[in-house]
């Protein structure tokens, strides 16, 4: 099942009182991008994302961790950490800081 079927398979969840509810008390506490903040950038966030994907789960819907991140690093950074397994961020070095980076794997 691709992205936009999940997504419009699982829309009556974002729908919720109990969803916007949450949104808003995230983006109320944490106003900044996580993702752009590590990266020493100042955005302003816009999405109220679950740290782990839900996948459908309600109580991981409404239980679970979320961070707020803007629309860039919601739909382009962190989908490319969930379909590769890892970031591609680099330090002052030009090297991958993520473990789990395939150039940080010990062969």
């Amino acid at each position: 099942m691709d992205e936009s079927s999940t997504r419009t398979q699982w829309q009556h969840f974002y729908d919720t009182a109990v969803w916007q509810r949450l949104r808003r008390l995230q983006l109320t506490h944490e106003p900044l991008c996580k993702m752009c903040l590590a990266r020493g950038v100042v955005t302003p966030a816009r999405v109220a994302d679950h740290v782990e994907p839900h996948n459908g789960d309600w109580n991981k819907f409404r239980l679970g961790a979320l961070q707020s991140l803007c629309f860039d690093c919601h739909d382009i950074h962190k989908r490319r950490i969930e379909l590769r397994g890892y970031s591609s961020d680099i330090d002052e070095d030009g090297w991958p800081i993520d473990p789990k980076h395939p150039a940080n794997r010990r062969g």
